[in-house]
């Protein structure tokens, strides 16, 4: 029997960027951290780490899921508490990418590191054997690579990559643990240069780089092709060279410079004259504030190399290379871009060809299969298809041949014929797994335990999954409507526990969606043991459908708006009580009506990365799905725990939370925000949701479930609750920071939670509450200055301050 490979402390090597935000999403994965660096050479010694501790405060998007993470993080220095290695299970190095550096340092640790502890170097190319080399012959069955890419807590890819003496269980062990202890997405890579994504996608740069100059084109421009028209990230190419620093792009160039002097492509791995200016001058994107691009108040510039100037960026694309990406058959818009004269369409196939070529060339050397090319570059670069199934969608053969004739008329940046094997397949994936270059088969995908776990994993083009029937459809529909849809997988869970699932844009809720939920909680407790609303695709819900109510509003029907609003409350009441635990599955987002939903479940089970809120005052209204009337209920509880028993302790800051309209940065943060409760499960990888959510259902209905029994009276805080809240409300008007209909719209949301015109201490029903909050709902529908709000974002999709 194996045994279980637990991780209670982590430590990590070097406090500098990565180290110590690969340590702060440890720190969200409730996995307590060493951070160790330099003894500082005055004050305290281990200033240096504390210094970068204190700093994942600053940082946005934020590392940490929460402020407190930081107490978890413990700051060390390497002359005062190297012993205390013996503690960590893993130990993570991340100081810079200099080799000698690294050995240095092992030589140090070495000693002091368990034996059956994980040795493991974050590095973005360095060679894992060269490194192994310089560790003690036992420590290196347990040394791998380990890389990371920035910002670690929202990047996907980690690459694992084995030096050759590393025991396969370790390999196993750490990618479970990567996988769902932290949240990743791994790939396990070869020991060559770069590794996977990091070697294609920064020859993509070079490519873009080299063909930008070629075709005498803008770096705005490019930009403006290499976005989200092909699929890219919308920071594209230049942008996201800023991003991710000048200097670091051409620090892992020369990577590629010095490690692959005879690689067909090699006269192309150098920094361009025009790059390696901009570094020498101190220009090294957005952490200077300048580099390809630089903000002038609130115009972007970007560096002309004709000017040897900023100039004020554009970007056009040109009607009819715009009018070619709109097409939707891959095959016609790769033909229409190779046959087009304009410089843009030319630009845009040249850049696809030649990484075409490039990974056909390459694949035996840099990957064990073209899934793990296609997924890294999903992964780590963002990529909406990797290139391989971006090349099989377009026809297989058709671009094989033409890739072929470029490199014979010499317009590819490498006269490198394409290997064989590309000609003798019809395609790289399939139904079987993806191709591997070195044994000509298909391989299958991973069968670590821990993928069982994960019910619909990513798929790229051209394969099929097991979830999936003949039709593409998942499971087996057991009801459906218009807009929501309940099913059923064929395992055993799936059995005891069904699906929900909504089919309306950005799963918004209307009242279709609603009388869908009504039907499935009632089927559910007539044949089921639980219910899990799940959508396979974020967002979880953007709330009510605003699109839907607009015809009626426009009508001065309030007597069917109020209709609307009461079912909305009847769907939140029927989930607070439905005689089977009802769990939602939450990844993305969840505002307004949807975070309603998951306030309403039995439990929530959410993706670290959700993002929940009341947001309603956006366009002047209030929660009125019961949102408001779980916050009176919820504070009242909890006071009735204290010697106080004052709700106002709590209720002030809900209160003020949703009167911002604010949304929680993650779901641990939501919790915080009294929009989950301590019972809510909150897990790092989301392919893992809709497994935990079954598993919690079965769990909930194996222990005897039965909801709570309404509550016989709710004490409010009333007049005087209102009174207090509403003092806030005047110093934000006095000073201009509020408009008058804010104002009625808050003090809207403070009537709600207070319970109404009563004294304090009154204690009222569930039903009192819902009223409340329905009654000023609809008040506030009545004004002009909602209507506006409502109508305008619709219309433009952002809010209006009126």
């Amino acid at each position: 029997m194996s045994s279980n490979f637990l991780v209670r402390k982590v430590a990590v090597l070097g406090a500098g960027v990565m180290g110590a935000q690969i340590a702060a999403h440890c720190a969200n994965a409730e996995v307590s951290v060493l951070l160790f660096d330099l003894t500082a050479k005055e004050g305290d010694p281990n200033g240096i780490a504390r210094k970068a501790i204190d700093g994942l405060k600053k940082i946005e998007p934020s590392p940490l899921a929460t402020q407190d993470r930081v107490q978890y993080i413990e700051a060390a220095n390497y002359d005062q508490h190297i012993a205390r290695l013996a503690e960590c299970d893993l130990i993570i190095e991340a100081i810079a990418e200099k080799m000698e550096w690294k050995l240095d340092l092992y030589a140090k640790v070495a000693p002091h590191i368990r034996p059956d502890a994980i040795f493991a170097t974050n590095t973005s190319g360095l060679s894992i054997n060269k490194l192994a080399e310089g560790c003690p012959a036992g420590l290196r069955p347990r040394f791998c690579g380990v890389h990371f890419f920035n910002p670690p807590r929202y990047m996907s890819l980690v690459e694992l990559i084995p030096c050759h003496g590393t025991e396969p269980a370790l390999l196993d062990d750490l990618e479970t643990f990567l996988t769902t202890t932290l949240g990743k997405s791994v790939v396990r890579a070869l020991d060559t240069p770069n590794f996977v994504a990091n070697r294609v996608g920064v020859f993509s740069i070079l490519a873009v780089m080299h063909h930008t100059q070629r075709f005498g084109l803008g770096f705005d421009e490019v930009d403006a092709l290499t976005g989200p028209l092909i699929g890219r990230p919308k920071s594209a190419t230049y942008r996201t060279a800023d991003v991710v620093g000048l200097d670091t792009l051409a620090h892992v160039v020369k990577t590629m410079t010095d490690n692959l002097p005879d690689d067909p492509w090699a006269q192309y791995y150098a920094t361009p004259d025009w790059l390696a200016a901009l570094i020498a001058k101190g220009a090294l994107g957005q952490k200077t504030r300048a580099g390809i691009f630089r903000k002038d108040g609130k115009q972007i510039k970007v560096i002309d190399l004709k000017l040897q100037d900023y100039r004020d960026s554009a970007g056009v694309v040109a009607d009819e290379v715009a009018a070619i990406l709109k097409n939707r058959n891959p095959a016609e818009r790769f033909a229409q871009l190779r046959a087009s004269a304009h410089p843009q369409a030319q630009f845009l196939w040249s850049i696809f060809r030649d990484v075409f070529h490039y990974v056909a060339v390459h694949l035996a050397h840099i990957a064990h299969n073209a899934r793990d090319v296609d997924f890294a570059m999903r992964w780590g670069f963002g990529w909406s298809q990797g290139p391989f199934e971006t090349w099989q969608a377009a026809g297989w053969k058709t671009i094989a041949e033409a890739v072929r004739d470029d490199i014979h008329a010499g317009k590819s940046m490498s006269d490198a014929p394409l290997p064989a094997w590309v000609f003798n397949v019809d395609g790289v994936h399939g139904p079987q797994g993806s191709y591997d270059a070195v044994n000509g088969a298909l391989r299958g995908r991973s069968t670590l335990p821990v993928y069982e776990r994960q019910l619909f994993p990513e798929r790229v083009f051209g394969e099929m999954g097991s979830e999936l029937d003949a039709s593409g459809e998942a499971g087996r529909t057991l009801w459906e409507n218009d807009e929501v849809r309940m099913w059923t997988l064929y395992d055993d869970d799936g059995k005891h526990v069904p699906i929900l699932s909504f089919k309306s844009k950005m799963c918004a809720v209307g009242p279709v969606v609603l009388d869908g939920i009504i039907e499935a909680v009632g089927r559910a407790e007539k044949e089921y043991a639980g219910l899990v609303i799940w959508q396979p695709t974020a967002p979880f819900s953007v709330g009510a459908n605003l699109k839907q109510i607009k015809p009626v509003l426009e009508a001065g029907d309030f007597v069917a708006l109020e209709g609307i609003v009461a079912k909305f409350q009847q769907m939140s009441q029927t989930i607070k009580y439905s005689q089977v635990p009802v769990i939602a599955a939450v990844q993305g987002m969840a505002l307004g009506g949807g975070c309603e939903i998951v306030m309403h479940s039995t439990r929530a089970v959410c993706a670290l990365e959700s993002y929940i809120g009341l947001v309603e005052v956006g366009v002047g209204l209030i929660p009125a799905g019961g949102g408001c009337k779980e916050f009176a209920i919820r504070t009242a509880e909890m006071a009735a725990r204290t010697a106080t028993n004052d709700p106002m302790i709590w209720l002030q800051n809900i209160w003020q939370s949703v009167a911002m309209g604010n949304v929680s940065k993650s779901a641990r943060n939501a919790k915080e925000m009294g929009l989950l409760r301590d019972s809510d499960i909150v897990i790092q990888n989301a392919h893992e949701l809709l497994h935990v959510a079954r598993k919690t259902a079965l769990g909930i209905a194996e222990a005897g479930y039965r909801p709570r029994l309404p509550p016989a009276g709710v004490p409010v805080t009333g007049r005087a609750g209102i009174a207090t809240l509403e003092m806030m409300l005047v110093n934000m008007r006095e000073g201009g920071m509020i408009s008058a209909h804010d104002y009625k719209v808050s003090k809207a949301v403070a009537t709600a939670m207070c319970g109404g015109d009563v004294e304090a201490g009154t204690l009222v029903s569930e039903k009192w509450l819902l009223d409340i909050e329905r009654s000023l709902f609809v008040d506030l529908l009545r004004t002009e200055e909602t209507k506006a709000r409502l109508i305008h974002m619709l219309e433009t999709g952002k809010a209006l301050r009126n």
